[in-house]
Formats: C-alpha cells, sequence, structure tokens
C-alpha cells in the first residue's frame, strides 16, 4: 500500500497508473458491465446500525443526539455526503493521474441542507422536500498545473462520479419486506 502524502513527498501518494490504465482498458473491452454492490444494515439498538460491506469491519451509523441517537457515528445523511466527497476524490486523484496532474494536496468540504421537521415520517408530515435540497461542495485542490485545468478536472469528475449522479437524478428504487 502506498504511504499518504507527507512533508518529504510534497505530493499526495499516487495510485497505480499501469493498474488504472488495466481498468479503463477493461471497461472499453465491456462497456455495459454492470457491479451490483451489497451491504447488509443490522439494527443494533436505538438509531445504531452496523452496516456489512463486503468482509470489512462494520461501518457504523448513529444519529446525534438532538435526533435521539448516541452520537457515535455519523448519521445516515452525514453518511452520504461522506460517500459524496470520498467518490468525488477517487475521481480527482484517478483522472489527474490519467492526465499526468501531481496532486500536492487534496481535500473537500461537503455540505447540505436538509429539512428534518418530518421526523422520518411520524413528525410534520405536511408538503415539504425529504432529503437534501442544496449540497454545496467545496475542492481545495494544489496541483501541478494552471487553475483552468483543476476547474475542467473538477466538472469533469462530477460528470463521471456515481455517487455525485446519484445525488443529481432520480434512482429507481424498490423496498419489499422479505
Amino acid at each position: 500500500m502506498s504511504e499518504p502524502a507527507t512533508a518529504l513527498t510534497g505530493c499526495l501518494a499516487p495510485i497505480d497508473k499501469a493498474g488504472l490504465e488495466d481498468l479503463i482498458a477493461k471497461g472499453k473491452a465491456d462497456p455495459k458491465a454492470v457491479k451490483t454492490l451489497k451491504c447488509k444494515t443490522v439494527a443494533e439498538g436505538r438509531f445504531r446500525h452496523a452496516n456489512y460491506i463486503r468482509d470489512l469491519e462494520p461501518y457504523i451509523v448513529d444519529e446525534p443526539p438532538g435526533l435521539l441517537g448516541d452520537d457515535t457515528a455519523p448519521n445516515p445523511s452525514e453518511a452520504s455526503l461522506a460517500a459524496l466527497g470520498s467518490c468525488i476524490a477517487v475521481g480527482l486523484h484517478a483522472n489527474a493521474i490519467h492526465r499526468g496532474i501531481t496532486i500536492e494536496s487534496l481535500e473537500l468540504e461537503l455540505e447540505g441542507d436538509l429539512n428534518i421537521t418530518a421526523v422520518w415520517g411520524t413528525g410534520d408530515v405536511t408538503e415539504k422536500p425529504v432529503g437534501f435540497t442544496d449540497v454545496r461542495i467545496k475542492v481545495h485542490l494544489k496541483a501541478d498545473c494552471p487553475q483552468q485545468e483543476i476547474d475542467a478536472l473538477i466538472e469533469h469528475v462530477c460528470q463521471w462520479s456515481p455517487v455525485f449522479n446519484t445525488f443529481k437524478r432520480p434512482v429507481n428504487m424498490v423496498a419489499t419486506a422479505a
């Protein structure tokens, strides 16, 4: 595994360019490939949940005290912002490597506006938007290229980010009893 950026290297540890090129070739060879991702969510008590993904340690989600949780982990909406930020960061890093851009540092600040008065459908359920109405993303990216290239990189990545696009457009959703 690569080391993270340090004061000694002065740049973000790069991903494997050959591995990236291999992924690109596989995608071009099978452009209609679809991968199904899975997560098993298990309620642990109150509003704390363990999410099991692949063979990783459980990813914990909870609620803050203001929403009656124990404040042991991000809440679901915060976790979705983290997923969005991480997806964009992955895309920025991969596309920078692909374009021959060296990233010195990369940080994203995300914030989203959410009306919580419906209290999961138990509170004020008058007509109102449910979920984020606005999400703002600030990308702090230092790289060995002009700002114009950074702006184009950010625009390109947002166009192709799976999580950005999940936020941006409607998704077919189905929930059924097992």
